[in-house]
């Protein structure tokens, strides 16, 4: 269920103005509310790299897309929330089908929001990557 604090329109909005770029990946918004987001990335044969598997950078692209989306969903429409730190841990090479980033927000304070993103490939119960991530928060 789409947080009250951002209306699906209005995230449909932002993501269509301002953040042009998930439209590159073909990122999919599933869920989100306040301080979390399912957010999917459709297999195609753009993100693979040499070994036929899904690129790193397409990976961290879906983890840092997807800690936006809870971020925006816990704070409102704040165009000026940034990564500030983002670590990704690689666990085992995904299956050849769509990944699903899950995010949970651990802190929401002032001036950071850290979260936990959890990527799998599609109807895998094995993480495929773990990522831990700060956002900065503008004041309001």
């Amino acid at each position: 269920m789409p947080s009250e604090l951002l209306p699906r329109e209005e995230l449909d909005r932002i993501l269509a103005t301002e953040a042009p770029f998930s439209a590159h990946y073909g990122f999919v918004v599933e869920d989100y509310s306040a301080g979390t987001a399912r957010v999917r990335l459709p297999y195609d044969d753009r993100h693979i790299r040499p070994g036929g598997t899904i690129s790193g950078p397409s990976m961290f692209a879906l983890a840092d897309f997807a800690m936006y989306i809870a971020v925006m969903g816990a704070i409102g429409p704040q165009a000026l929330a940034v990564t500030t730190n983002m670590s990704i841990d690689f666990l085992r090479k995904p299956a050849d089908a769509d990944l699903i980033a899950e995010v949970q927000l651990l802190k929401l304070g002032k001036r950071l929001a850290v979260g936990r993103i959890d990527i799998r490939a599609e109807g895998d119960r094995d993480l495929c990557a773990h990522v831990t991530g700060t956002y900065s928060i503008p004041p309001r």
